[in-house]
């Protein structure tokens, strides 16, 4: 039996002076790339620094081009300032069947199995396909194909997951599923020549796990934007200027506490707000809990912008909120992007108790913890935070000399440059015979 594995040999390299002939690499997003902040961000810090990327993403829109750059798909999520590099990031798309979108609900599993078999081997395909020095799988989905492509071609494999693996309720209820998973996972981390997290505290959990080499961490955090003073959210929403505002932005998920912050609403010192700067599939359920909790004037959900605007708008509020439910150990250990996005614009944070969250509003005085979830416990964390004047100055010029020291995408990206470096200069492919 023929066992390939990846392996590695010592050598040095450095990720200030790129090649004469660029390294290629061939990252794969199974989602549309216009959707995944964490891809065009890597993919734009790489191009930046001499490499030539390609994605392979999956793209619904058949209107689009086969190939094009990243300048054409410019995300509503995420603005990348130099349009040199854009323009350097090629982007091959998977349309995806409209006839399987009915198979990917996990709550049907043969058809689901189906799905994500057809899915990975039209991605392998196209991996295939792509000449490339080094691959890249954008979360775990993409690790099998991104998998086997690197093996059949004898090139190194990055892997990036953007969550803590398999442990998610709807993963672990299925045992049989469960268990193949984290099998495959531990036969696959090994032979990883480089692996990704976004927060400190997947790192050493991820490895106890699955085993590999230890993860480099590399957190999700924007690029620099200077703070800008405004009124931006009180305007818009016709409030009054002492109004105080707690600002939610990313997603509208129940899993995300958002039913707490409503009910939560009806505890709030006068002349407090509460805005979601949100979307997603449950605001129904939401718009009809704050009608049930009859807090209409207190909790405001306002659609998102596009993202060259949105810090603007964060900016225009007084403290930014991450009240999430630890329902699994991946949300307790999750270190998420508006984290940063809140500290950029000069807004301290208010958290439950997240790990790497809580850790790091210690760590840099810029914001509090709230331990508990209760409605009531947490309207007055809120007016508490709001109602100190000292201390919301304070933390928000800490918040802005951390941003400006280190909490951005153009210090935390060389932590990306240096690993690609490293595993494009000391990789070997070993054949071993067992």
């Amino acid at each position: 039996m023929r066992n390939a594995s990846l392996h590695t040999t010592s050598s040095t390299a450095s990720a200030q002076t790129a090649p004469a002939v660029p390294i290629k690499v061939c990252m794969l997003a199974l989602r549309q790339a216009s959707s995944d902040v964490r891809a065009m961000r890597t993919s734009a810090g790489l191009a930046k620094a001499g490499f030539a990327v390609e994605i392979v993403d999956i793209e619904h829109d058949r209107a689009r081009p086969r190939e094009e750059s990243l300048t054409g798909i410019r995300s509503k999520y995420i603005t990348l300032s130099t349009d040199e590099y854009l323009q350097a990031v090629r982007v091959r798309h998977i349309f995806m069947p409209g006839r399987l979108s009915r198979y990917y609900s996990p709550t049907r599993f043969a058809p689901w199995l189906f799905f994500k078999g057809w899915r990975m081997l039209r991605a392998l395909v196209e991996l295939l396909g792509v000449p490339a020095d080094m691959y890249h799988a954008s979360d775990i989905t993409a690790l099998p194909a991104c998998y086997i492509a690197a093996l059949l071609r004898g090139k190194p494999l990055v892997f990036e997951p953007y969550e803590l693996p398999l442990v998610q309720p709807w993963i672990t209820r299925s045992r049989p599923l469960h268990a193949l998973s984290v099998r495959l996972l531990r036969l696959l981390l090994p032979r990883c020549s480089g692996i990704i997290v976004t927060s400190p505290s997947y790192a050493p959990e991820l490895q106890r796990r699955y085993g590999g080499r230890a993860a480099v961490v590399i957190r999700n955090i924007p690029t620099y934007q200077p703070p800008v003073s405004n009124k931006r959210i009180q305007q818009y929403l016709g409030l009054g200027s002492k109004v105080r505002i707690a600002i939610y932005q990313g997603g509208l998920n129940l899993d995300r506490g958002l039913d707490v912050l409503v009910r939560a609403a009806r505890f709030l010192d006068p002349d407090i707000v509460i805005v979601m700067k949100a979307w997603g599939d449950s605001q129904p359920i939401l718009e009809a809990l704050i009608a049930q909790e009859q807090v209409g004037d207190r909790v405001k959900i306002i659609p998102p912008v596009p993202y060259e605007e949105s810090h603007m708008w964060t900016a225009s509020a007084d403290i930014g909120l991450v009240i999430y439910r630890p329902q699994s150990l991946s949300v307790r250990m999750s270190l998420p992007n508006k984290v940063f996005e809140y500290l950029m614009a000069g807004v301290p944070v208010l958290t439950s108790s997240l790990d790497a969250v809580a850790d790091l509003v210690s760590t840099y005085d810029v914001g509090r913890i709230e331990s508990s979830l209760a409605p009531q416990e947490v309207g007055r964390a809120i007016s508490a935070m709001l109602g100190d004047e000292a201390g919301l100055s304070r933390m928000r010029r800490n918040a802005l000399a951390a941003v400006h020291a280190e909490l951005r995408w153009e210090v935390e990206s060389q932590k990306l440059v240096h690993l690609y470096y490293d595993v494009s200069g000391r990789f070997t492919v070993k054949l071993d015979e067992t």
